[in-house]
């Protein structure tokens, strides 16, 4: 079989164009690296975004390779996990000892045992079609669990009136990457690809719907501090982007650095499958 399945012409227009826009959604927190090799400091920035989008990058290759029909998956997630491995790595440089500590846990316990775990116990316990199916869902679940992360962006939108950690383009670029590889997914024929897509359209749709809605709203005041990432975790590692970033740092410098980063980093999560 070819690497690519240029037999159903749609199936690779659909998987070039998802390749594009999802690498552009891979650069996207670029400006927030350069800040912090200026820096020379993290300061408020998590890593749990970039190790969280790792480990998305990381099974959707493994079913990329169950599954051969959908290679074009292997490319933008390969070319991911050299991104977010660079982030990573570029933030366990400049991070302080006791985050540089948690990050390394974390990759250890997702990226390592979790991964690995996933990869044995479908090697070993499931064969042929029930492997691609149990592998499937596990990516499905884990990109629902991404794309809903989101939410408690939403609401801080609408209870400050402030759309100043949602960026516009951001999220047009995030819907039209679901739009993408939903219908990649459709004309293969395969759920697990198009299923949480179909959900990642509606929440990106939603965000520039309450973007124009509070577009014109007030400034985020200074004193009033964000949710705490923490609560975007809950809904992430309830599990599972390819989310996904801080592309308008200028407004890091004018807000509660130790909370509204955090705050921005959520939709980072949200990858290109």
């Amino acid at each position: 079989m070819a690497l690519f399945p240029i037999h159903h012409p749609l199936v690779f227009i659909f998987g070039i164009l998802g390749n594009l826009i999802s690498f552009m959604v891979y650069l996207a927190p670029l400006p927030t690296f350069y800040q912090i090799y200026k820096r020379k400091s993290t300061e408020g920035f998590q890593s749990v975004p970039y190790v969280v989008a790792l480990f998305s990058a990381m099974l959707w290759i493994y079913y990329a390779f169950l599954n051969t029909d959908a290679s074009l998956l292997i490319t933008i997630n390969s070319v991911g996990c050299v991104i977010e491995t660079s982030y990573i790595v570029m933030f366990l440089v400049y991070a302080p000892k006791k985050a540089r500590i948690q990050t390394a846990k974390l990759v250890f316990l997702m990226n390592i045992c979790g991964f690995g775990s996933i990869l044995l116990l479908t090697l070993l316990l499931a064969k042929g079609a029930n492997r691609v199916r149990i592998l499937g869902w596990v990516c499905l679940v884990f990109s629902l669990s991404v794309f809903v992360a989101p939410l408690c962006i939403m609401r801080q939108v609408i209870r400050t009136k402030s759309v100043e950690y949602m960026p516009f383009l951001l999220s047009f670029f995030l819907t039209l990457s679901a739009v993408m590889w939903f219908f990649y997914g459709l004309m293969l024929k395969d759920f697990y690809i198009a299923g949480p897509n179909i959900l990642g359209f509606v929440f990106g749709v939603v965000q520039m719907v309450i973007y124009l809605i509070y577009k014109k709203g007030k400034k985020v005041l200074e004193n009033e501090k964000l949710p705490e990432l923490s609560e975007q975790i809950i809904d992430v590692v309830k599990l599972n982007t390819m989310v996904c970033g801080e592309v308008n740092l200028a407004n890091q410098q004018h807000s509660n650095e130790g909370h509204a980063t955090t705050e921005k980093q959520g939709l980072e999560v949200i990858v290109a499958l």
